[in-house]
């Protein structure tokens, strides 16, 4: 089936080879009019014929209501109009018949051939008719005006309906190139969404992962050195009241620097306006890095600086030790200005496995060890195999299994080097190595 220029693509709900019955309807009008128009034509084709006038009627009619399938066949139509010009019939299905078939779907040579056609037979038969005309004196015309009027006659029955079906044909085949590219922007803008939900849960993801890790950096080692205080002022309290009191004191300043960490980080990640209960006011990427912006803060003991760094690490080992741990620290090479995300990732690396010696070597000899190289930054942190159970070692600390996974997403997003696992002494080691 071929398609013109008043027929939209797709799947259409018309009758037989209609894609509505709109399309249906006008050829159908524009059928019984061709069928009219050449059954009165056929009359005088008759009377010319030595043929009866019904015979006339009836040939003209059954010939105009090919306009019918103009549609399906559209050479069919053009074929019958050539056909039935000499007998001066049917000249809209002529008309219409070229103006289908210049604006369908085939081939160009085929259009031009039968337009061709069409103009030589029109030209020809009226050609003849009107040479007719001047030698029975029925029209009053020179000789010389018979080519020019059958040229003209020629043109215009054949020139209009190809150039108006040309050019239909042409702005359907850019509506529809038009409409594609519209499809496959808007597809394109789909998937575009899509993507970005999807990098925008990935953000969601990371930021929470940051904020937990975070509150686990700066929360539990305090907490652990509170339980680590608390079982020794039990152990303590009756035999050296001084010293209970002294570890009381202490279990009191961390706690309050715990609370004080909680309320800080807790803070940010409310601050989004409140009026809103379906969703935070502020992207939760800023509400990670505020959080991890202020767990840092928190995280500093003299409240003023910009987080933990590595001229804090005698101060993070002195607490291990007021808390019972037999720690010491080596440091090799020269301390030096480094960026803060390392100086802060070195530190909480060395936080947090002081934190897993509380929990689950206590009472364990455990060396820190920090190297400034030209290039990168190594600590070590390794404890010695913890004493017997019964001796009273252990605080019975819980732990949740996060830290070395925390630990070695920090040092991994500095494009640095994490390692950790038991030693041969029985002991644990923890290795890392940051690009300084």
């Amino acid at each position: 089936m071929t398609t013109t220029g008043e027929e939209h693509t797709g799947a259409g709900n018309g009758p037989w080879w209609w894609v509505g019955w709109r399309s249906a309807l006008l050829d159908a009008g524009l059928a019984l009019v061709s069928a009219f128009e050449c059954g009165s034509e056929g009359v005088r084709f008759a009377h010319d014929a030595g043929l009866p006038a019904p015979v006339g009627v009836a040939f003209g009619a059954v010939a105009g209501s090919v306009l019918l399938v103009r549609r399906k066949w559209p050479i069919a139509v053009v074929l019958v109009s050539i056909a039935i010009t000499p007998a001066q019939m049917g000249f809209l299905m002529g008309l219409v018949g070229l103006y289908t078939l210049a604006a369908s779907e085939l081939p160009r040579r085929i259009t031009a051939a039968l337009a061709g056609m069409s103009f030589a037979g029109m030209l020809i038969v009226t050609f003849v008719r009107a040479h007719q005309s001047v030698a029975h004196g029925d029209v009053p015309m020179g000789n010389w005006l018979v080519p020019f009027a059958s040229l003209t006659t020629a043109i215009g029955m054949t020139a209009p309906p190809v150039l108006l079906g040309l050019y239909m044909g042409a702005r359907r085949r850019l509506m529809e190139s038009l409409r594609e590219r519209a499809d496959s922007l808007e597809r394109e803008l789909q998937l575009l969404a899509e993507r970005a939900e999807e990098r925008a849960e990935w953000a969601r993801n990371e930021e929470r992962t940051r904020i937990a890790r975070e509150m686990h950096d700066v929360v539990a080692h305090r907490v652990s050195l509170m339980v680590v205080h608390a079982a020794a002022l039990q152990a303590v309290a009756r035999k050296d009241p001084e010293k209970a009191v002294k570890n009381a004191a202490l279990v009191g300043d961390m706690g309050r620097q715990a609370l004080t960490e909680l309320r800080e980080m807790l803070g940010v990640l409310r601050t989004g306006g409140g009026s809103d209960v379906r969703g935070p006011a502020v992207p939760l990427a800023a509400v990670g890095a505020a959080a991890a912006a202020a767990a840092s803060r928190a995280a500093d003991d003299s409240g003023g600086g910009e987080g933990p760094s590595l001229a804090e690490i005698d101060e993070l080992v002195g607490q291990s030790a007021a808390a019972g741990m037999v720690v010491a620290l080596s440091v090799e090479g020269d301390l030096r200005g480094y960026a803060r995300e390392i100086e802060q990732t070195a530190y909480r690396v060395v936080q947090e496995a002081l934190t897993n010696v509380h929990k689950h070597a206590a009472g364990a000899k455990t060396y820190v060890r920090l190297a400034h190289r030209v290039s990168e930054i190594a600590m070590q942190v390794e404890n010695d195999c913890p004493p017997e159970v019964g001796a009273g070692s252990s605080v019975g600390l819980p732990s949740g299994g996060n830290g070395l996974l925390g630990m070695k997403e920090r040092v991994a997003a500095l494009g640095g080097v994490f390692v950790s696992g038991p030693t041969d002494a029985g002991g644990f080691r923890v290795s890392a190595v940051i690009p300084a």
